[in-house]
């Protein structure tokens, strides 16, 4: 009975539709101390299709602090020009020991994007070009049942052990 119960709690479990947001991975150096203006910048990205997020590491000369009023805008579009620039604000984020901006930016498909990242400040401009193909959304429906597999055949070993325990002792 109770082996019964157990299953049915897993299928009816299964069965519900649940909502899962997946990460393929960290983000990796795109652009590294490129200078711009006054200031040196990294880029870090994970340029994936639906949202791309993009991280803008700014490096003051040595004895200087990086100003107030920088603001940098990550503008992407598709290499083969079938959308218009478009254009994102990255947001300033202070971290423990450095400054870092990121921007989120949406991309409609896996193809080459030209990136364009633009600094602002009262002590310089400038602009950086860089080019990312972001990686695709998976399998869709198909990612769960994937990574669902080893679960499942563990869970069915366990069972066959608890069936083939109850015979021995029956």
């Amino acid at each position: 009975m109770r082996v019964s119960l157990s299953l049915g709690l897993m299928l009816v479990l299964l069965l519900v539709p649940v909502t899962t947001f997946g990460h393929d991975g960290p983000p990796f150096p795109l652009l590294v101390d490129q200078q711009i203006g006054p200031y040196k910048i990294s880029v870090w990205g994970d340029p994936d299709v639906g949202d791309g997020t993009f991280f803008i590491i700014p490096t003051a000369p040595s004895g200087e602090s990086l100003p107030e009023d920088l603001k940098f805008q990550v503008s992407v579009q598709p290499a083969s020009g079938r959308l218009p620039e478009v254009m994102y604000s990255a947001e300033r984020e202070n971290l423990r020991d450095q400054v870092q901006f990121k921007s989120v930016v949406k991309f409609d498909a896996q193809e080459l994007w030209r990136v364009r990242v633009v600094m602002q400040s009262g002590k310089g401009s400038g602009e950086s070009f860089l080019t990312v193909e972001p990686t695709p959304p998976g399998y869709g429906r198909w990612d769960l049942l994937i990574y669902l597999v080893p679960f499942l055949a563990v869970g069915f070993l366990w069972v066959v052990a608890m069936i083939r325990k109850r015979r021995l002792k029956g």
